[in-house]
């Protein structure tokens, strides 16, 4: 009478000698079998730190070897660390960041032109023309039809500036 050990729990179990011929008898049970067949580790979720089992596959064609619990801290942490500044695919070179200087600054959202203040309407324009010079002593808030009245018509540049100085 055949007494087997299991190879994943140890315990003592029977198998048939014909079972044993073709080569079972290794496992106790279907439970220890399919344990026997997990190929793989827990690794840490990179923001709440819980376990999480990842397969070989996925473990090695991870560039980054950082892994999630959940979409959740996936999202959390591309917007934190991945997808900020320069990383971000549509990052322009901080360029285009005016906008949110203006916004953060404590420069009236009111258009230096019209007195429109309604926040919809306003848009930030730059003094000098240059929108590379993003220093808050060039930025000015104007409504869309008083920019678009400075940028086209040089009457109205020349006594918008004038008001300016």
């Amino acid at each position: 009478m055949p007494i087997l050990s299991c190879k994943i729990c140890k315990k003592d179990f029977y198998k048939k000698p014909c079972h044993i011929a073709r080569g079972e008898g290794k496992f106790c049970s279907n439970k220890c079998a399919g344990i026997s067949r997990l190929k793989g580790k827990f690794v840490k979720c990179r923001i709440c730190k819980k376990d999480v089992w990842r397969t070989p596959r996925h473990y090695n064609n991870s560039k980054s070897k950082t892994f999630f619990c959940d979409k959740t801290c996936q999202a959390l942490w591309r917007n934190s660390v991945m997808y900020t500044g320069p990383n971000h695919p549509n990052w322009k070179g901080g360029e285009n960041a005016y906008r949110d200087m203006a916004l953060r600054s404590n420069l009236a959202r009111i258009c230096k032109r019209c007195g429109q203040k309604d926040e919809r309407l306003l848009a930030v324009h730059h003094i000098d023309e240059n929108r590379k010079n993003n220093i808050l002593s060039n930025l000015v808030w104007l409504c869309y039809n008083c920019h678009y009245l400075i940028h086209k018509d040089k009457g109205e540049k020349k006594k918008f500036m004038e008001i300016i100085v």
